[in-house]
């Protein structure tokens, strides 16, 4: 993916401004960058700091912070497993530039693990072909027996340390206007966003506080589209020899390129192009609920591959990490709280290798507590203070109850007279005991919509369909619950 691209999915400047300094370019020369300041597409200031945030590719195999015989193991390991054939392919898989496998394969050949074949084609030195010898096939096999990850080369820790402090989520600035444009159709009091503002532009913990059904779950997704950076994450991160696998296709968003330039044989070589063992993706937002662990927080070690799974908090480095339904876990709150203290306070996290070596990282991450019990039953003063900023998310008002009502009406093509809306309100806060809650327009008219399609009827307010609806608002628990008022009328 070249620089334009990249500059266009992080939103700093349009595919119309690139071509236009595609033009520039071919009357003047210079460089894409030099030719977007020079149109006015994106400040100077702007596209130096982009720029310091992409990995530069390895000059050499020194310049990767692995031991050359290591790489030359993944190499074979790789050949081994995905029948690879060509140095074209080799490329592909193990993420490096030509010029370093170019020096693996020599080394291969050179150990007699590798022999040659031929040319598929006598211009491209991409496909020539390669195959194993007896000796180079025990050897990869004794490899894989010892450690079966067979995927991207790694990244050193220093360096992930080194990126992950580049690319804080408190780089970006959140405005007003962003956060609101994030929310979309959502409904919510214009303080919901004045606190919320803050508390993401400090990078600082925050609690969602309330009762349920009121969209504490849906605020804490929607915040992820309000950020617009592009961030690296690595494929898999060597520590002490040991590799942790890091690149999660279910949690990272990729930017992928839409095009793939086949003419020209040395296309994906990726010169003058970012470090290929590193994944340009969106922020990443990981939620978990009740199934949270304290396991769950650790390195994740795989008995017979020999390797590592880097846990969810971790690979949610540079964005944000949801706890739904906070006090719900396995794991008690106290335990839970202990865990995160350290980080919370000193931004740094401290993870343990199963041969016992502890490393840091830091603990660059926006995390959100979400819950709809009573925060001082859940956590002592002391925890509390380490949240900065505890949000609540309670019921809607009238009006807003109103417009989330006409929402979800618009949706199923249904008219809301108000005379109706008033009673449905009455009946939800007197006869049900209930406080209005923003769920509940969505289950009356899904409710009503149901009822009338197995009447076959066509969608409409019927008085004894609303009391239904109402009805599985909340169940009956004793004489001693409120009297039904009186029925509906239209």
């Amino acid at each position: 993916m070249q620089l334009g691209e990249l500059l266009i999915r992080a939103n700093l400047v349009t595919a119309e401004d690139v071509t236009g300094a595609l033009e520039r370019m071919a009357k003047n020369g210079g460089r894409l960058g030099d030719s977007l300041v020079a149109n006015g597409a994106i400040a100077q200031k702007v596209l130096d700091a982009f720029l310091h945030r992409i990995p530069a590719e390895p000059s050499d195999l020194k310049a990767t912070g692995i031991d050359e015989l290591d790489l030359l193991t993944l190499l074979m390991k790789l050949i081994y497993t995905g029948h690879l054939e060509t140095p074209r392919q080799y490329v592909d898989t193990i993420k490096l530039p030509y010029h370093l496998v170019a020096d693996l394969v020599v080394m291969a050949i050179d150990r007699q693990l590798l022999r040659t074949l031929g040319m598929r084609d006598a211009h491209s030195p991409l496909d020539m072909c390669y195959t194993f010898t007896e000796e180079g096939k025990r050897w990869t096999i004794d490899a894989l027996d010892r450690q079966r990850y067979a995927g991207p080369a790694p990244v050193t820790l220093q360096e992930f340390t080194d990126q992950v402090s580049l690319q804080k989520l408190t780089n970006e600035t959140v405005t007003y206007e962003r956060i609101r444009k994030s929310l979309g159709t959502l409904t919510f009091d214009d303080s919901i966003v004045e606190q919320s503002g803050p508390a993401l532009n400090s990078g600082r913990a925050m609690l969602f506080y309330g009762p349920p059904g009121n969209g504490k779950t849906s605020i804490a997704l929607a915040l992820s589209k309000t950020f617009n950076d592009v961030i690296y994450v690595p494929y898999a991160i060597t520590v002490e020899g040991q590799i942790i696998r890091f690149f999660d296709s279910s949690v990272h968003a990729e930017v992928t390129s839409d095009e793939v330039n086949e003419e020209s044989g040395f296309s994906f070589i990726r010169a003058a192009e970012y470090d290929a063992r590193w994944v340009p993706c969106r922020r990443p937002f990981i939620i978990t609920g009740g199934e949270l662990t304290l396991e769950m927080l650790d390195l994740n070690y795989d008995t017979t591959g020999h390797f590592y799974e880097a846990p969810l908090h971790l690979k949610a480095l540079g964005g944000c990490f949801i706890i739904d339904d906070f006090g719900r876990q396995l794991v008690s709150p106290t335990t839970l709280l202990n865990r995160w203290i350290v980080p919370l306070e000193s931004r740094v996290d401290y993870l343990k290798l199963h041969t016992g070596k502890s490393f840091s990282i830091p603990f660059e991450e926006l995390v959100i507590f979400s819950t709809n019990m009573e925060p001082e039953d859940l956590m002592d003063p002391a925890f509390l203070r380490r949240l900065p900023y505890k949000i609540e998310i309670g019921a809607p008002s009238v009006e807003n109850f109103r417009r989330i009502f006409d929402k979800e009406c618009s949706r199923q093509r249904l008219l809301l007279p108000s005379a109706l809306f008033d009673a449905i309100v009455q009946k939800i806060r007197n006869e049900k005991g209930l406080e209005l809650a923003a769920y509940q327009p969505r289950f009356i008219v899904d409710q009503v919509v149901a009822t009338c399609r197995f009447m076959g009827e066509t969608a409409h307010f019927e008085p004894r369909f609303i009391e239904y609806a109402l009805n599985n608002l909340r169940v009956r628990r004793s004489a001693t619950d409120p009297a039904p008022s009186q029925p509906i009328h239209i």
